[in-house]
């Protein structure tokens, strides 16, 4: 196993940690593969809910340039074939997953990293993080899914500001914007952080996971489309164990247990 990255299992969640401190945790292929597998390994292994940050300093700065530099190579990297091969398809990974994504963002989200944390499904921020759309910097366009979340969560104005200047954001600015759930003081960060993941563990994670899904569908559905899709999920979840006891837990007044099922 990789140690670019870190797995903690909580039981009914796990935390996965970014870890390759000394580069910003930087994405090469190896920790690409590395995060894939982590993620997969979560969600066959019957997690409820996953807890994503980095070690260090940083976040996430993008992809590791080293790796991308044409000055060592035979000709122009193909980074279509790098979008296709290692980005899409961990944004699509995350957004698939049926249980919450949470993602706690300790310090600097740039490039990729920073889309990373917006494919998620909560961001929390330490005040002290940034969030940089850097592609500019370097003749690039937002991957990661950049381009589709940005104007989504921020609208086309700030969406392209963000994208063609490559201007810091803070996080304060980023949860006053809609860009991310909540900033927290740092020392509070992985606290709350934590507590969310066990929260969502522990509670009726099938109905968590139909509702990512219905959100997600909005972007793209229409309203008859959407109301059919919400009528599919409810009836889903009103077959489910988990809504029976919600039912009789709330009749009860009792604090319900759930098993995501």
């Amino acid at each position: 196993m990789s140690d670019t990255i870190l797995t903690t299992d909580h039981g009914t969640w796990v935390e996965i940690t970014l870890n390759r401190p000394e580069r910003l945790n930087s994405f090469t292929e190896e920790m690409h593969h590395a995060l894939r597998i982590a993620l997969e390994a979560a969600r066959d292994g019957g997690k409820r809910a996953v807890l994503l940050t980095g070690a260090g300093r940083g976040f996430c700065a993008g992809q590791d340039l080293g790796d991308r530099d044409p000055r060592k190579m035979d000709g122009p990297p193909d980074l279509g074939h790098t979008v296709r091969t290692f980005y899409a398809p961990l944004v699509n990974l995350i957004r698939s997953l049926h249980f919450p994504v949470i993602c706690a963002v300790n310090g600097v989200a740039a490039g990729a990293g920073a889309n990373l944390a917006l494919a998620c499904d909560m961001v929390l921020a330490a005040e002290s993080a940034r969030f940089i759309q850097s592609f500019s910097k370097v003749g690039l366009i937002p991957d990661t899914g950049g381009s589709w979340h940005l104007p989504r969560l921020l609208g086309e104005a700030r969406a392209k500001g963000l994208a063609f200047t490559a201007q810091t954001l803070s996080a304060r600015k980023a949860e006053d914007w809609g860009l991310i759930w909540k900033a927290l003081p740092d020392d509070q960060l992985m606290a709350e952080a934590r507590a969310l993941a066990e929260g969502f563990a522990n509670g009726p994670t099938l109905g968590l996971g139909l509702t990512k899904h219905c959100i997600q569908a909005a972007a793209t559905d229409t309203l008859s489309q959407h109301l059919e899709l919400e009528a599919d999920a409810m009836k889903t979840c009103g077959e489910s164990a988990d809504y029976a006891e919600g039912v009789a837990a709330f009749l009860d007044k009792r604090v319900p247990v759930f098993r995501g099922e």
